[in-house]
């Protein structure tokens, strides 16, 4: 039960609702037997002769029943009496489904949150995670934990939540009135439903194997059709259809053989319980009856009203054995939900953190090595980046330039040395206190499903229309903007798809540009832009970059010529550094780069 300590975490916060849930099932429960139990006096009743009931029993239960029917008979007569009876069990069975409506009104609300606060756990945790994390993982598998598992835990453990409860009970409460009615019956059953779990146990063993293959194969699918639906051009521009169809197709086949065998498994549960519940009832009429032939203590209206409440404990047991199936396919959703929620935080933030409300000084790596795994990114790097500086940081791919400026918004947290804002250690401030102070450009406009207005204020919730298109005319993009149908309130579609290559970079410049930020960081923001594109969204680049402190990750190097300084990274480490003057003069690697691009 280790794995499903979440869940029970979850439900302590709840404990109100679940002793009303114990207390309606409880006595759902117990008008069930109790109505059932009325068989014995109508039984008794129909066997009585003209002159009364039967002598006295040394048992308890049915001595009760022979005092009521003696007093019932005797004061109203036997018709009367039988309408009494009859009354009694259909208001005992009234009762027993009230409680029961009532069990799973507290319940099912109950459930809902459950599920729903794992969902948000899980969401919250993945949006907590290191960008570190993401390089590792598959957005597929990612997404199929965040929704066919999270289903399949809603489904196969905390869908059957009331069964973990109310079968139990009813298999217990019966079981001590099954007890008081015969002691001797009843140890015979107890011999006899351990074998019932032993059969059971063994299929459903395998089950949480074979969900943990479904899992992983509908996760590969969900990845193979994100890389489908992503990268359509290139698939059809170098005809590759049948390699993705033939990926696809193996993966979902794989997927449904991993069903089909937990389905195999899981259905075969409920038939064979039922197959062995039945062989358990025979025995039981069978040994039962020799009691009564024998005249063993157990007379037959109390045997009859013995079977009929033992009949009641079969449900509850096959009931409870299928929600075992279903907790054993559960576990491997469980599981794979866990790993992700118990990663640890590698850059979390520091809830005593000092506050940091503007940018005075500087920006300083000081002896800063970084390590991914087993890899070396960078080692050695001392830079210090005065307010009001650009810098620029320029090498071949590799060589640690997205990664350095990744260190300043600690997006990753340096394994050796300190980055420090104005001489104090980042992470000895509050984590949002120091992305407040940035904004990041990177090469892939990132935009949302949602207006043009909405796209540039995101993060700004009291931005008025007039600072939006301030902001927009800074970064060349209200031109664009106003010839549209609807203007700002323009939808742009999945990721942007509405808006050229262009368009989606300025709207994301004009982001930048409202959040006024001190420090800016641009990644290589240009690279993957037409001539023309690259000319408006380089000028709305110089435009914001006035009067702030500049982190340019440049692959043209054209766009960087006039830096404050331009830092050379190779392999990890500062090779050159200098204006670019200075560096075109040193006429070494940063020269061999200007030469390869053709810089005039």
């Amino acid at each position: 039960m280790k794995q499903y300590a979440r869940i029970f975490k979850y439900l302590k916060a709840y404990k109100g609702k679940i002793f009303l849930y114990f207390l309606f099932t409880l006595l759902s429960i117990i008008f069930s037997i109790v109505s059932i139990g009325m068989l014995m006096p109508f039984l008794q009743l129909i066997f009585l002769d003209g002159k009364g009931v039967t002598t006295a029993s040394s048992n308890p239960v049915i001595q009760f029943v022979n005092d009521f029917l003696n007093h019932a008979v005797s004061a109203n007569g036997k018709i009367y009496t039988l309408g009494i009876i009859c009354l009694l069990m259909v208001s005992f069975i009234i009762l027993k489904n009230l409680f029961l409506y009532l069990s799973y009104y507290v319940l099912n609300p109950l459930k809902n949150r459950v599920v729903n606060q794992l969902r948000e756990d899980l969401y919250d945790k993945v949006l907590r995670l290191p960008i570190g994390f993401f390089n590792e993982k598959r957005k597929g598998d990612l997404m199929s934990r965040m929704t066919s598992d999270v289903g399949e835990v809603e489904n196969s453990v905390v869908g059957t939540l009331e069964g973990w409860i109310r079968d139990p009970m009813t298999i217990l409460v019966t079981l001590v009135v099954l007890l008081l009615i015969s002691a001797q019956l009843t140890l015979f059953i107890l011999i006899l439903i351990p074998l019932l779990g032993l059969v059971i146990g063994r299929i459903t063993r395998s089950l949480k194997k074979h969900s943990q293959e479904v899992s992983t194969k509908y996760g590969e699918t969900l990845s193979t059709l994100d890389e489908t639906l992503g990268g359509l051009r290139v698939i059809k521009a170098f005809n590759i259809e049948q390699l993705l169809r033939a990926r696809f197709f193996k993966t979902n086949d794989e997927l449904l053989k991993a069903k089909n065998k937990i389905s195999y498994r899981r259905d075969l549960a409920s038939p064979l319980s039922e197959v062995l519940g039945v062989i358990l009832f025979t025995a039981v009429l069978y040994y039962g009856g020799r009691l009564v032939l024998n005249n063993q203590l157990l007379e037959a209206s109390a045997f009859l009203g013995f079977l009929g409440i033992f009949y009641n404990l079969i449900n509850p047991a096959k009931a409870l054995s299928t929600s075992f199936s279903n907790m054993r396919k559960g576990a491997a959703a469980i599981n794979r939900i866990e790993e992700i929620l118990t990663t640890p935080i590698t850059v979390d933030d520091n809830p005593s953190g000092k506050k940091i409300h503007s940018f005075n000084h500087s920006i300083e790596f000081r002896n800063v090595q970084f390590a991914y795994a087993d890899a070396v990114i960078l080692k050695n790097i001392n830079l210090t980046i005065q307010k009001g500086q650009t810098i620029a940081l320029v090498g071949s791919s590799g060589a640690g330039k997205s990664t350095l400026a990744d260190l300043v918004p600690r997006f990753h947290d340096v394994t050796g040395g300190e980055v420090l804002i104005d001489g104090i250690n980042i992470k000895d401030y509050s984590l949002p206190a120091v992305r407040s102070l940035m904004s990041i450009v990177t090469q892939e406009a990132i935009l949302f499903n949602d207006t043009i207005a909405n796209n540039i204020a995101i993060g700004q919730e009291n931005a008025s229309k007039e600072d939006i298109i301030k902001a927009a005319k800074i970064a060349n993009a209200d031109d664009f903007i106003t010839k549209k149908e609807n203007g700002y309130e323009s939808n742009i579609g999945d990721r942007g798809n509405k808006l050229s290559g262009g368009e989606k970079q300025r709207i994301t410049i004009a982001r930048a540009v409202l959040k006024n930020p001190p420090i800016l960081v641009l990644d290589e923001a240009t690279s993957s832009l037409d001539t023309e594109s690259e000319r408006l969204v380089q000028d709305a680049i110089n435009n914001m970059m006035q009067n702030r402190t500049s982190i340019v990750i440049a692959h043209r190097l054209s766009t960087i010529r006039h830096a404050d300084e331009i830092i050379v990274l190779q392999k990890g480490e500062i090779v050159e550094r200098g204006t670019h003057e200075e560096l075109l003069s040193q006429n070494g690697f940063y020269k061999k780069l200007v030469d390869m691009q053709e810089v005039k």
